[in-house]
């Protein structure tokens, strides 16, 4: 572990004492978001040390040009951007004349951070004895309320503790800011205007090329003793893309002067007019106050708390990880827009560009079905299908394929590949796949099949299509193959037969043929507006099925395991134990031409397959495949412990599902891939509730019926988890000898504990 400074806790993220070189870990692990935008921990007064400044507004990107050569026609045009957005937090603080900064300060004590997860709130405490020689305590609350999600509040308290002072404040917006991965220090932000009444400031800028206007507000309240000062602000700074008000107050030893400042951003994916949106927000938020807004947060989380929570009782480390993971997946995203998706940083960092990965449908969506309400992973769905016509073009226009193939994207904002790799953005194409399984996976959870006549068989006819005009017919094997293509494991690049790809494809086709022949049967009106559309003949549907029905895949008969790919057995197979630790983490120490040939994965491939299509396959078959190849796992992707954890757990192997677990939910708090300054794996944190859910639960859904097999760490006294299935509130306690399940509903359900069927009736308690 790269890390062990965070203070274990059930509720909070806590650091104490300040260290300089951990500045930049900090600043992500105590981020905070509301959906609509969010904000790495950064300090609001001026720090000359090393810090990487970082806000960010949901759907807001820019598309930085990619430039190939002729070689690879179809290259993605652009890679996006997460943009870096104006600077709202900034109060500087001058002391006597002397500006505040921690970098220079003569000594620093007492220094604590919490992020408060209970509560959603960010709170930062420390005293400072400044080159001048005056001693002070500065306590500082910030939040982005739930409720108003335009909005952040401020909090910032100076106590004077050893004179008299004379203390400034500088509260500024700023959008003249910097991404951290940007070239050659480009902006990507053109300052429009900068307006400003007594005490609120607006600053206006729009992202070149894409063209999103965003208005950057604050309000400012100055108080002594919680008292408000009538103080109006003299401007000390204002530029084409900046404003900076100054606020002068005399304090008396023991006192404490105090800045409430709102701020935040509206865009104009959402308003005509993001100025008059501004005032409003700011006179919402004004209207409610800070007292109210601080409690309405509280009650906010509360409400999300209720549903999302997952308790552990034994195991502090194991509690405080799977609440950051569940904390920072709600602060991305709470299913309030269509349009928006989760990123792999969320509001973090940068890293990665682009909004959307597979991770959304092959990790997200379970957690938000089973957390939320069903049209959340609706919306979700939703935003694939609002992306179809982009999928055909990028199929059409990218690779030549034809008749209404859909590809859609490895990466994306709004709908066009986005990704600057060519081994990821045309040969990871199993990407696919996982937003097929998600339509599966949604109606196979809620029971609305809805979804499927209205918007989802468009979907599985466009992917279906692809994989038909994907795969090639071998005359060697009398077989359809897959050549040339990148499986879940990025570590072997250009394979043919990768098995995951293979099997998801033949999947993708009979599941989209089975659903044809239901849409017809049963919802003719929606089956013929589909045909009419997307002109699919019964010759096509034949073709597209003797594809599927006779899909090559690799197999030893002397391991008797399906093989990752054709080659794989051609490798040096030395297993990750017999590795030199000096060698770990590969993707740091060797060359990528090394990677790619040795036999080890990244994250599980052929297992993956294993994980979505369980019930193909018996409990022997896993446990030969899993004995195989995770000893050759390095899992140096974020979403490969979740995977191995739920596997070893159906294998009963607790002792290592209970480390893949610690792994998993911890990979951030002790940074396990020693990256975590450049943001967190956000998307990987749902594998962390399917870890608990799926693994030590042993939760599935089948024949319309939730399934169990409880199983429970001996590390842990017990857990117990929420699940909303088909808007009734199922609860389930785990114990060391004993499993509790009661009902929040109106109708008794039936769920199966190790294939015994029991009734759980509403508000009363079930052991087993």
């Amino acid at each position: 572990m790269n890390q062990d400074y965070i203070k274990p806790d059930n509720w909070s993220i806590i650091e104490e004492g300040f260290e300089a070189e951990r500045v930049k870990s900090s600043e992500s692990l105590f981020s905070i978001g509301n959906g609509a935008m969010g904000q790495r921990a950064n300090f609001e007064e001026h720090y000359s040390g090393n810090t990487f400044q970082g806000s960010y507004i949901a759907g807001v990107y820019y598309p930085d040009k990619t430039k190939v050569g002729w070689w690879k026609n179809g290259y993605p045009e652009y890679f996006a951007k997460v943009l870096n957005a104006p600077n709202w937090i900034g109060i500087n603080i001058e002391i006597n004349g002397e500006n505040l900064d921690l970098a220079k300060c003569k000594l620093v004590s007492n220094f604590r951070r919490e992020l408060n997860m209970k509560e959603g709130l960010y709170n930062r405490s420390f005293n400072a004895t400044l080159q001048n020689g005056i001693e002070i305590e500065v306590n500082v609350t910030r939040f982005l309320s739930i409720n108003l999600d335009e909005v952040g509040v401020i909090n910032y308290e100076v106590k004077l503790l050893n004179s008299d002072a004379k203390i400034i404040f500088n509260p500024y917006v700023d959008a003249g800011v910097h991404n951290e991965d940007a070239n050659w220090e480009e902006k990507f932000w053109e300052p429009i205007s900068v307006e400003n009444t007594s005490n609120e400031a607006f600053v206006t800028a729009r992202t070149f090329k894409t063209h999103f206007t965003a208005t950057t507000f604050m309000q400012n309240t100055i108080l002594i003793n919680n008292s408000a000062q009538n103080i109006n602000p003299i401007i000390s700074e204002k530029t084409a893309d900046k404003i900076a008000f100054s606020y002068e107050v005399s304090a008396n030893k023991g006192q404490t002067a105090s800045i409430q400042k709102i701020g935040g951003y509206t865009v104009s994916m959402n308003h005509q007019n993001t100025i008059e949106a501004a005032k409003n927000a700011i006179q919402k938020a004004v209207n409610i106050g800070y007292n109210q807004l601080l409690d309405d947060q509280k009650t906010a989380w509360a409400k999300i708390w209720e549903m999302s929570d997952i308790t552990i009782d034994g195991d502090v480390k194991a509690q405080q990880g799977i609440r950051f993971n569940i904390f920072q997946l709600n602060q991305t995203y709470l299913g309030k827009d269509s349009r928006l998706n989760i990123g792999p940083k969320g509001f973090t960092g940068e890293k990665y560009g682009g909004s959307t990965y597979w991770d959304t449908e092959a990790y997200c969506i379970p957690f938000y079905m089973a957390t939320k309400d069903q049209q959340v992973a609706r919306n979700l769905l939703a935003y694939r299908y609002n992306q179809l016509d982009k999928a055909i073009e990028n199929a059409e226009k990218n690779l030549g394929f034809k008749n209404g193939a859909a590809l859609y994207p490895m990466v994306t904002m709004n709908g066009e590949e986005c990704h600057n790799e060519w081994e990821i953005t045309f040969e990871e194409i199993h990407r696919n796949g996982a937003i097929a399984f998600a339509i599966f996976n949604y109606y196979r959870f809620t029971g609305d099949y809805s979804y499927i006549p209205e918007k989802g068989l468009e979907v599985l006819i466009g992917i279906a299509r692809f994989w038909h005009q994907r795969a090639t017919f071998s005359t060697y094997r009398n077989q359809y193959v897959i050549l040339g293509v990148t499986g879940p494991n990025e570590y072997e690049n250009n394979v043919n037969n990768n098995f995951y790809t293979n099997y998801i494809a033949k999947w993708c086709i009979d599941y989209a043929v089975e659903q044809i022949g239901r849409v017809e049967n049963e919802y003719p009106t929606d089956f013929t507006r589909i045909m009419n559309k997307v002109k699919l003949s019964q010759s096509e549907i034949s073709a597209m099925k003797n594809a599927a029905d006779n899909m090559y895949f690799p197999f030893s008969e002397e391991h008797d395991v399906y093989l990752q790919q054709d080659g794989f057995l051609d490798k040096d197979l030395v297993k990750v134990s017999d590795l030199d630790k000096s060698q770990r983490p590969i993707n740091q120490k060797w060359s990528w031409d090394r990677i790619l040939r040795s036999p080890y994965i990244k994250q599980a491939d052929t297992l993956q397959g294993f994980y979505f299509f369980e019930d193909h396959f018996s409990k022997e078959q896993l446990e030969k495949h899993f004995d195989f190849y995770e000893p050759f796992t390095v899992h140096e992707s974020s979403l490969s412990p979740c995977v191995h954890s739920i596997q070893a757990a159906t294998l009963g192997r607790m002792e290592q599902a209970y480390t893949f677990y610690l792994r998993t939910s911890r990979l951030d708090l002790d940074d396990y891939n020693k990256e975590v300054e450049e943001g967190l794996h956000i998307t990987s944190m749902a594998g962390t509730w399917m870890s608990i859910v799926e693994g030590f639960g042993g939760m599935r859904v089948k024949n319309d019926a939730l399934h169990f097999e409880p199983r429970i760490p001996k590390e842990w006294n017990g857990y117990s988890f929420k699940i909303n299935f088909r808007n009734q509130i199922l609860k389930v306690a785990v114990h060391q000898n004993e499993t509790n399940f009661t009902l929040e509903g109106e109708t008794a359900i039936s769920v199966f504990v190790n294939g015994k069927e029991i009734l759980v009736e509403p508000n009363s308690l079930v052991t087993v």
